[in-house]
């Protein structure tokens, strides 16, 4: 049975257009996200109550911390390392083959270090986006393609899994995972419209119980799945635009969601002040160590 969670405690005014992205950073102890449409790059330090923001020259889909105490950053224009210190870029790589309309869109690193993301259409109307795994300096396709707006991915605790969002489809995907980073075929995971036919799957992230995590995109939340597709919970928000959870805190049983203003009219707006901004709330089950991404020459 599905149990409603209370309201999560507001912790940031960020006022993101289109806040995404969160990911902890054990060593910093922070937390990384972005704001896609406003072009920059956030840090956040909940003990210190420090919060810094750069500016990037193209839209950001997703920081990872990376080896050597950078950051991996997904731009429109490919991968570029971030280098907190001075708030520079470094451009490492492109994505071959993506439509000039394109931007990147969401992320994770698995145990080993491979980075797995996504690409979308920024008009959001054509399926041209698809999955793609960056390892040893290379960027390739692997896992589903022709998909409109690509949320996730997420991978699970033991590495042998993992999910795909297409956010249009309210739909997510898994698939096996190879130690080696072979992807089986995808099937559905779980389709969130028999949940919550009005909201859309966004971003999404797996507990170390192996249950999936995803945040509502016009569902005033986030909610947790069981590792079959059952729904175990939702927490509430006083905002609608919900983009996704990270695990933080120095036992990782913090969880931290970014939302947006993206979408919302003037009135939507005034009835939901606090729209863009970051929040949290502690979970019974934490998340799990993640490793950091590969650094890229």
């Amino acid at each position: 049975m599905i149990t409603v969670a209370g309201s999560a405690e507001h912790v940031l005014r960020a006022n993101c257009e289109l806040g995404e992205g969160p990911v902890w950073d054990a060593a910093r102890q922070c937390l990384w996200f972005v704001d896609i449409k406003r072009r920059s790059i956030h840090s956040f330090e909940p003990g210190a109550d420090l919060h810094e923001i750069f500016g990037v020259h193209d839209q950001v889909g997703w920081v990872l911390p990376a080896q050597g105490g950078k950051l991996l950053a997904g731009l429109r224009d490919g991968l570029h390392l971030f280098d907190p210190a001075t708030g520079t870029c470094r451009a490492v790589a492109t994505v071959p083959g993506e439509p000039a309309g394109n931007r990147l869109n969401d992320a994770c690193v698995d145990r080993h270090g491979r980075v797995w993301f996504g690409s979308m259409d920024d008009a959001e109307t054509e399926a041209s986006g698809r999955f793609y795994c960056a390892h040893r300096n290379t960027v390739e396709p692997r896992g589903p393609s022709g998909i409109c707006i690509t949320n996730g991915p997420a991978v699970s605790p033991g590495g042998d899994r993992i999910y795909f969002t297409d956010t249009l489809a309210q739909a997510i995907q898994v698939a096996p995972l190879g130690d080696d980073g072979a992807v089986g075929p995808a099937t559905l995971f779980v389709s969130t419209a028999r949940d919550f036919p009005d909201a859309w799957a966004d971003g999404s992230a797996v507990d170390a119980e192996g249950c999936v995590w995803t945040g509502l995109w016009n569902g005033w939340g986030v909610a947790r799945y069981s590792p079959a597709g059952e729904l175990l919970e939702k927490v509430d928000l006083p905002v609608a635009n919900v983009t996704k959870l990270a695990f933080g805190g120095p036992h990782l049983k913090r969880a931290f969601v970014t939302t947006a203003r993206k979408g919302l009219d003037e009135a939507a707006l005034a009835a939901q002040p606090l729209a863009g901004d970051v929040f949290a709330f502690d979970v019974t089950v934490p998340g799990f160590a993640a490793a950091l991404a590969e650094v890229w020459a």
